[in-house]
Protein backbone atom coordinates (compact mmCIF):
# COMPACT_ATOMS: atom_id res chain seq x y z
CA UNK A 1 0.00 0.00 0.00
CA UNK A 2 2.80 2.40 0.86
CA UNK A 3 4.63 1.63 -2.40
CA UNK A 4 1.54 2.62 -4.37
CA UNK A 5 0.99 5.80 -2.36
CA UNK A 6 4.65 6.81 -2.61
CA UNK A 7 4.54 6.30 -6.38
CA UNK A 8 1.33 8.34 -6.80
CA UNK A 9 2.56 11.18 -4.58
CA UNK A 10 6.11 11.07 -5.95
CA UNK A 11 7.81 10.54 -2.57
CA UNK A 12 11.56 9.89 -3.08
CA UNK A 13 12.21 7.92 0.15
CA UNK A 14 10.39 4.91 1.67
CA UNK A 15 10.57 6.31 5.21
CA UNK A 16 7.30 6.38 7.18
CA UNK A 17 6.21 6.93 10.80
CA UNK A 18 3.12 7.83 12.79
CA UNK A 19 2.45 11.40 13.89
CA UNK A 20 3.57 10.48 17.41
CA UNK A 21 6.76 8.77 16.22
CA UNK A 22 7.76 11.82 14.17
CA UNK A 23 7.11 14.06 17.18
CA UNK A 24 9.25 11.85 19.42
CA UNK A 25 12.34 12.53 17.27
CA UNK A 26 11.66 16.24 16.99
CA UNK A 27 10.02 16.29 13.56
CA UNK A 28 6.69 17.95 12.77
CA UNK A 29 4.12 16.76 10.26
CA UNK A 30 3.13 19.77 8.16
CA UNK A 31 -0.40 21.09 8.50
CA UNK A 32 -2.81 19.72 5.92
CA UNK A 33 -0.74 16.64 5.06
CA UNK A 34 -2.79 13.50 4.41
CA UNK A 35 -1.86 10.31 6.23
CA UNK A 36 -1.50 6.89 4.62
CA UNK A 37 -3.18 3.85 6.15
CA UNK A 38 -1.19 0.78 7.23
CA UNK A 39 -2.36 -2.43 8.85
CA UNK A 40 -0.43 -4.27 11.53
CA UNK A 41 -1.02 -8.01 11.75
CA UNK A 42 -0.47 -9.36 15.25
CA UNK A 43 -1.32 -12.33 17.39
CA UNK A 44 -1.73 -13.31 21.01
CA UNK A 45 -2.28 -16.51 22.91
CA UNK A 46 -5.52 -16.97 24.80
CA UNK A 47 -4.98 -19.33 27.66
CA UNK A 48 -7.18 -22.37 27.87
CA UNK A 49 -10.17 -21.94 30.17
CA UNK A 50 -10.12 -25.57 31.27
CA UNK A 51 -7.57 -28.33 31.56
CA UNK A 52 -9.32 -30.21 28.78
CA UNK A 53 -8.60 -27.53 26.14
CA UNK A 54 -5.40 -26.13 24.62
CA UNK A 55 -4.19 -22.58 24.52
CA UNK A 56 -5.53 -20.78 21.44
CA UNK A 57 -3.57 -18.43 19.19
CA UNK A 58 -5.69 -15.56 17.96
CA UNK A 59 -4.78 -13.05 15.29
CA UNK A 60 -5.83 -9.45 14.98
CA UNK A 61 -5.50 -6.48 12.61
CA UNK A 62 -4.68 -3.00 13.82
CA UNK A 63 -5.01 0.03 11.57
CA UNK A 64 -2.59 2.94 11.89
CA UNK A 65 -1.96 6.18 10.03
CA UNK A 66 1.56 7.09 8.91
CA UNK A 67 3.25 10.02 7.20
CA UNK A 68 6.16 9.97 4.77
CA UNK A 69 9.38 11.83 5.51
CA UNK A 70 8.53 14.16 2.61
CA UNK A 71 5.53 15.37 4.66
CA UNK A 72 7.47 16.51 7.72
CA UNK A 73 9.80 19.29 8.76
CA UNK A 74 12.81 18.80 11.01
CA UNK A 75 14.12 15.53 9.64
CA UNK A 76 16.39 14.81 6.68
CA UNK A 77 17.16 11.40 5.21
CA UNK A 78 20.91 10.84 5.22
CA UNK A 79 22.07 10.13 1.69
CA UNK A 80 24.84 7.50 1.64
CA UNK A 81 28.11 8.71 0.19
CA UNK A 82 28.76 6.99 -3.10
CA UNK A 83 32.27 7.42 -4.49
CA UNK A 84 32.31 8.12 -8.21
CA UNK A 85 34.14 5.29 -9.91
CA UNK A 86 33.81 6.75 -13.40
CA UNK A 87 36.50 9.26 -14.35
CA UNK A 88 35.65 12.27 -16.48
CA UNK A 89 37.61 12.44 -19.74
CA UNK A 90 38.08 15.93 -21.14
CA UNK A 91 38.20 14.89 -24.80
CA UNK A 92 35.06 12.74 -24.51
CA UNK A 93 33.17 15.42 -22.58
CA UNK A 94 34.14 17.98 -25.21
CA UNK A 95 33.02 15.66 -28.03
CA UNK A 96 29.63 15.09 -26.38
CA UNK A 97 29.14 18.79 -25.61
CA UNK A 98 29.95 19.83 -29.17
CA UNK A 99 27.08 17.73 -30.53
CA UNK A 100 24.68 20.09 -28.70
CA UNK A 101 22.43 17.14 -27.91
CA UNK A 102 20.15 17.80 -24.94
CA UNK A 103 21.22 15.35 -22.22
CA UNK A 104 19.40 15.22 -18.88
CA UNK A 105 21.36 13.49 -16.14
CA UNK A 106 19.87 12.04 -12.97
CA UNK A 107 17.57 9.50 -14.64
CA UNK A 108 17.17 5.93 -13.41
CA UNK A 109 18.20 4.53 -16.79
CA UNK A 110 19.50 5.61 -20.19
CA UNK A 111 17.33 6.22 -23.22
CA UNK A 112 16.78 8.53 -26.19
CA UNK A 113 13.30 10.08 -26.12
CA UNK A 114 12.31 11.05 -29.71
CA UNK A 115 9.22 13.04 -28.63
CA UNK A 116 11.32 15.61 -26.77
CA UNK A 117 14.53 14.89 -28.71
CA UNK A 118 16.22 14.36 -25.35
CA UNK A 119 18.73 11.85 -24.00
CA UNK A 120 18.16 10.66 -20.43
CA UNK A 121 21.14 9.28 -18.54
CA UNK A 122 22.06 8.36 -14.95
CA UNK A 123 24.57 10.52 -13.11
CA UNK A 124 28.21 9.47 -13.47
CA UNK A 125 28.40 8.21 -9.88
CA UNK A 126 25.77 5.58 -10.72
CA UNK A 127 28.07 3.73 -13.11
CA UNK A 128 30.08 0.85 -11.69
CA UNK A 129 32.92 -1.41 -12.72
CA UNK A 130 31.80 -4.68 -14.28
CA UNK A 131 33.57 -7.86 -15.31
CA UNK A 132 33.81 -6.59 -18.90
CA UNK A 133 34.43 -2.86 -18.50
CA UNK A 134 35.45 -0.08 -16.14
CA UNK A 135 32.93 2.38 -14.75
CA UNK A 136 34.39 5.03 -17.09
CA UNK A 137 33.92 2.82 -20.13
CA UNK A 138 30.39 1.94 -19.06
CA UNK A 139 29.47 5.60 -18.57
CA UNK A 140 30.79 6.90 -21.87
CA UNK A 141 29.71 3.93 -23.97
CA UNK A 142 26.19 4.39 -22.58
CA UNK A 143 26.11 8.08 -23.52
CA UNK A 144 27.61 7.41 -26.96
CA UNK A 145 25.09 4.60 -27.51
CA UNK A 146 22.24 7.03 -26.87
CA UNK A 147 23.94 9.72 -28.97
CA UNK A 148 23.93 7.26 -31.87
CA UNK A 149 20.17 6.81 -31.38
CA UNK A 150 19.93 10.63 -31.36
CA UNK A 151 21.31 10.76 -34.92
CA UNK A 152 18.44 8.67 -36.34
CA UNK A 153 15.76 11.35 -37.10
CA UNK A 154 15.15 12.63 -40.60
CA UNK A 155 16.79 16.02 -39.96
CA UNK A 156 20.03 14.26 -38.99
CA UNK A 157 21.09 11.07 -40.78
CA UNK A 158 17.53 9.94 -41.60
CA UNK A 159 18.11 6.30 -40.67
CA UNK A 160 15.88 3.87 -42.61
CA UNK A 161 13.17 2.03 -40.66
CA UNK A 162 11.62 -1.42 -40.92
CA UNK A 163 7.85 -1.83 -40.74
CA UNK A 164 8.32 -4.77 -38.38
CA UNK A 165 8.56 -3.28 -34.88
CA UNK A 166 10.73 -6.05 -33.41
CA UNK A 167 13.23 -6.18 -36.25
CA UNK A 168 13.32 -2.36 -36.44
CA UNK A 169 14.15 -2.19 -32.73
CA UNK A 170 16.76 -4.92 -33.07
CA UNK A 171 18.40 -3.20 -36.04
CA UNK A 172 18.43 0.19 -34.31
CA UNK A 173 20.08 -1.31 -31.22
CA UNK A 174 22.73 -2.93 -33.42
CA UNK A 175 23.44 0.45 -35.00
CA UNK A 176 23.62 2.21 -31.63
CA UNK A 177 25.97 -0.34 -30.07
CA UNK A 178 28.26 -0.39 -33.09
CA UNK A 179 28.25 3.41 -33.11
CA UNK A 180 29.23 3.44 -29.43
CA UNK A 181 32.01 0.94 -30.10
CA UNK A 182 33.36 2.99 -33.03
CA UNK A 183 33.30 6.22 -31.03
CA UNK A 184 34.80 4.68 -27.89
CA UNK A 185 37.72 3.47 -29.98
CA UNK A 186 38.12 6.81 -31.78
CA UNK A 187 38.09 8.77 -28.50
CA UNK A 188 40.52 6.40 -26.82
CA UNK A 189 37.98 5.37 -24.18
CA UNK A 190 38.34 1.69 -24.96
CA UNK A 191 41.86 0.46 -25.70
CA UNK A 192 40.68 -2.95 -26.92
CA UNK A 193 37.62 -4.84 -28.09
CA UNK A 194 35.15 -5.14 -25.24
CA UNK A 195 33.24 -8.39 -24.56
CA UNK A 196 30.10 -6.54 -23.46
CA UNK A 197 29.73 -4.91 -26.90
CA UNK A 198 29.93 -8.38 -28.46
CA UNK A 199 27.37 -9.82 -26.03
CA UNK A 200 24.96 -6.95 -26.69
CA UNK A 201 25.32 -7.25 -30.46
CA UNK A 202 24.79 -11.01 -30.29
CA UNK A 203 21.54 -10.62 -28.35
CA UNK A 204 20.04 -8.37 -31.04
CA UNK A 205 21.44 -10.41 -33.89
CA UNK A 206 19.31 -13.27 -32.59
CA UNK A 207 16.23 -11.17 -33.35
CA UNK A 208 17.56 -10.72 -36.89
CA UNK A 209 18.75 -14.29 -37.39
CA UNK A 210 17.03 -14.53 -40.78
CA UNK A 211 18.82 -11.43 -42.04
CA UNK A 212 22.35 -12.57 -42.85
CA UNK A 213 23.48 -9.10 -43.88
CA UNK A 214 22.07 -7.27 -40.85
CA UNK A 215 25.43 -6.75 -39.17
CA UNK A 216 26.92 -5.24 -42.33
CA UNK A 217 23.97 -2.91 -42.88
CA UNK A 218 24.07 -1.90 -39.24
CA UNK A 219 27.81 -1.22 -39.41
CA UNK A 220 27.27 1.02 -42.44
CA UNK A 221 24.58 3.00 -40.62
CA UNK A 222 26.71 3.21 -37.48
CA UNK A 223 29.53 4.62 -39.59
CA UNK A 224 27.18 7.31 -40.94
CA UNK A 225 26.08 8.16 -37.40
CA UNK A 226 29.67 8.40 -36.17
CA UNK A 227 30.61 10.58 -39.15
CA UNK A 228 27.64 12.85 -38.44
CA UNK A 229 28.71 13.30 -34.80
CA UNK A 230 32.32 13.92 -35.80
CA UNK A 231 31.17 16.55 -38.29
CA UNK A 232 29.63 18.51 -35.41
CA UNK A 233 33.05 18.97 -33.83
CA UNK A 234 34.96 22.22 -34.37
CA UNK A 235 37.53 22.13 -37.15
CA UNK A 236 41.08 21.77 -35.84
CA UNK A 237 43.82 23.38 -37.87
CA UNK A 238 47.10 21.55 -38.52
CA UNK A 239 48.96 24.02 -36.27
CA UNK A 240 46.48 23.40 -33.42
CA UNK A 241 46.80 19.65 -33.86
CA UNK A 242 50.62 19.86 -33.63
CA UNK A 243 50.38 22.07 -30.52
CA UNK A 244 47.99 19.62 -28.88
Amino acid sequence: MLWVIAEKRNYPHPVWATYKQWAEIGAQVRQGEKAAPVVYVGSYVKEAETADTDDETRRYLKRSAVFNVAQVDGFEVAEPERPALATRLANADSFIKNTRAKIEYGADGAMYRPVSDTILCPDFDRFLNTSTATATENAYSTILHELTHWTAPEHRVNRPHDNNILSDRAFEELVAELGAAFLCAALGITPQTRPDHAHYLASWLMALKNDKKAIFRAAAQAGKAADFLRALQPVTTEAEAVAA
